[in-house]
């Protein structure tokens, strides 16, 4: 991470004044963080990541001239630096794919709502101590050797097991990869409970279905849950786990901050499943789903978190591995790997 006393300069990239001039009154407003260049397309984005060396970018992806995909996809070529896909609600869809190009996350565009703008300073404060390059080498694609104990080496497929999967910032990119490394024949549901904007769960569940060979859906009140099938909890709903394998939507709890709230899925996964139970745990801020990890290592279950080299942000995985609650600390590249030994299946 950067010396939290330096200031951390940003690139605004956006098509439209009016945007690039809100993102910017935004930034400058908190201190400790400089506003050191605007751009109005990718192509001019690219040239001025190259001159002002900007800790970090705000992108837009809808632009003329190059668009934010194909400038992401330069800039980490040419000049890496932490990039937040800043997107309407409506751009949703194309901003995931951003993600894939090398984006550490993104986050709905602010508008004159004061909490919106606070969240869009934590996130740059947040991004740009991520060391850019350790990230894309730990995203870089590897030879995989299967996990001992997998289902090559003749291990019995158990019955009755779920998944369930905490992430927040940086989660996306990690599902993805895990997610395109397990075999259509995935013998167990996988529940998700993932921080993300409302609005925005739809959009990430088709980004998802185009690299994984399991059906990615949200999750729907009072669905049955079925192996090779993955359920993204939308942030606006609580999503718990019953012991006959639905899905249950309902409010989420009072006062709670994170959304979804990941510890309600979790326990609600130990509660439903005890030992066959399955708690993963990935790259993410604040400390929500360690509770959850934590129930389920005390009914039985496996734990497995997310390792820091490959995390965008080592915080609620740190904490429950500090705490006792994980089984085993993974590199994501070995993650699927190791779900495939604890459940079963086969990889494409």
């Amino acid at each position: 991470m950067k010396n939290s006393d330096r200031t951390i300069r940003v690139l605004v990239v956006d098509d439209s004044p009016m945007v690039r001039d809100m993102i910017t009154a935004v930034l400058s407003s908190a201190p400790g963080i400089s506003v050191v260049g605007k751009a109005s397309n990718g192509l001019e984005a690219v040239t001025k990541v190259t001159s002002l060396k900007p800790d970090l970018v705000t992108m837009d992806i809808e632009m003329p001239l190059l668009g934010g995909l194909e400038a992401i996809e330069r800039i980490m070529a040419e000049h890496p630096v932490p990039i937040l896909v800043v997107t309407a609600r409506g751009g949703v869809h194309t901003a995931f794919a951003a993600v894939s190009k090398g984006a550490l996350d993104l986050i709905e565009k602010p508008d004159i709502d004061p909490r919106s703008g606070q969240e869009l300073i934590k996130k740059v404060r947040l991004l740009s101590g991520v060391d850019i390059a350790r990230h894309l080498a730990a995203r870089a694609p590897r030879t995989e050797t299967r996990a001992k104990g997998s289902a090559a080496s003749g291990r019995q497929r158990p019955d009755g097991r779920v998944v369930a999967i905490a992430a927040s910032t940086g989660g996306p990119q990690a599902l993805q990869q895990i997610l395109s490394r397990l075999g259509a024949d995935f013998p167990a549901p996988i529940v998700i409970s993932q921080h993300i904007a409302e609005g925005f769960a739809q959009g990430m569940v088709d980004w998802l279905n185009t690299s994984t060979p399991l059906t990615v859906s949200v999750a729907r009140n009072r669905e049955q849950m079925r192996p090779g099938r993955v359920y993204v909890n939308p942030s606006e709903y609580s999503l718990s786990i019953t012991s006959q394998g639905q899905t249950i939507l309902g409010d989420q709890p009072a006062g709670e901050r994170y959304h979804p709230c990941c510890n309600t899925m979790l326990r609600s996964a130990a509660d439903a499943y005890g030992e066959h139970g399955v708690g993963v745990i990935l790259s993410g801020m604040g400390d929500d789903g360690v509770d959850g990890m934590a129930a389920i290592r005390s009914a039985g279950g496996a734990t497995l978190a997310q390792d820091a080299k490959s995390s965008v942000v080592y915080g609620m995985n740190r904490l429950a591995v500090e705490r006792g609650y994980v089984d085993r600390v993974v590199p994501l590249a070995d993650m699927a790997a190791e779900l495939t030994a604890l459940v079963g299946g086969t990889r494409p």
